[in-house]
């Protein structure tokens, strides 16, 4: 009986070891990216993480951008360009490095910029639901490391995100402030325990006042302080699916897009709305990971749309120093 059941015990120890192994290596549960509170940004990826998740790699650096290590101050022969965004810009879990808009960018750019330029870097400052707020918040902190032009992305939710706040880091689940001791035990609590509501985020959600007119204040201000550093400044919106086609956006959103529009005529922003290059394409749908963010396939035409203009402007740069030079 004795024999029966210690070999009863090793199988089941045995399962357990070969499950926990499969989940590890196979879809990366168990080391999932952590964050880390903040009081202005309210939160930000945890630095210097690396991970893989359903086999896409994911690098964290050491200033909590989406991307490889980098020198605060770039070489006079690099191309700087400072990509901020939400998941959309960071490609979440569904996107490897190497297929972010930033590493496109990057990888393209290379090829076709300036000879005077011996490097490119675009870097990714983004993080899951940020808004304009917490993206001013993180450049206010620090700084946009001497890119020659920043490049905001964001989508129509944009428009109505909320204060920054750090209630959800270490309560919600997909924003965890501690690696689980199993991979199981993640799997437990992000797909199988019900997630317990965060009572303080109803007065984050029902927050007060205009809000779309707090995060258009957050733009300009992004804008500022990216003309105080002499570097250029490029808005980029990404539609929702469901704004794709013959119902197309919302009343309230129409109105949110409209004041977007008169903001950046009044303020001389840069401003490229993608909604009508999405409706262009035969099948907009195959540019969706879901009803909001977007596949390899939408990442290259995001970032091919951001090279142009950015080219546009770094040249009109270029000849205006030669001017002056002459």
């Amino acid at each position: 009986m004795k024999v029966v059941l210690v070999v009863i015990l090793a199988v089941v120890v045995g399962l357990f070891v070969a499950i926990e192994i499969g989940l590890r290596s196979l879809f990366g549960f168990g080391n999932p990216l952590i964050y880390i509170s903040d009081a202005e940004i309210g939160y930000l990826l945890a630095p210097n993480q690396r991970t893989r998740r359903f086999g896409n790699r994911i690098e964290i650096n050491q200033y909590s951008m989406r991307g490889a290590p980098i020198q605060k101050i770039p070489t006079p022969s690099t191309l700087r360009v400072l990509l901020l965004g939400d998941s959309i810009a960071n490609g979440g879990w569904w996107t490897d490095q190497a297929n972010t808009i930033s590493s496109l960018m990057m990888h393209s750019l290379t090829s076709i910029i300036d000879p005077s330029y011996q490097e490119v870097e675009v870097l990714n400052v983004s993080a899951n639901s940020w808004g304009p707020r917490n993206e001013l918040a993180y450049l206010e902190k620090f700084s946009n490391f001497n890119a020659q032009a920043v490049v905001l992305l964001i989508n129509t939710d944009d428009l109505f995100a909320t204060a920054p706040t750090s209630l959800p880091v270490g309560r919600d689940r997909n924003y965890p402030d501690t690696k689980p001791a199993l991979a199981l035990v993640e799997i437990l609590r992000r797909y199988i325990l019900k997630q317990k509501p965060i009572a303080e985020m109803k007065a984050v959600n029902d927050e007060a006042g205009d809000r779309v007119g707090f995060n258009l204040e957050a733009i300009g201000k992004i804008q500022v302080l990216t003309r105080q550093s002499n570097s250029k400044f490029l808005l980029i919106m990404t539609p929702l699916l469901r704004e794709i086609g013959e119902l197309g956006s919302r009343d309230y959103e129409n109105q949110a897009r409209q004041r977007l529009r008169d903001f950046t005529q009044a303020q001389q922003i840069t401003y490229i709305d993608l909604l009508p290059i999405f409706n262009s394409t035969i099948n907009p749908q195959s540019l969706y990971h879901d009803h909001i963010h977007l596949n390899l396939q939408g990442n290259q035409l995001v970032s091919k749309v951001i090279e142009r203009s950015l080219l546009e402007m770094l040249a009109d740069v270029s000849q205006n120093n030669s001017v002056v030079n002459n």
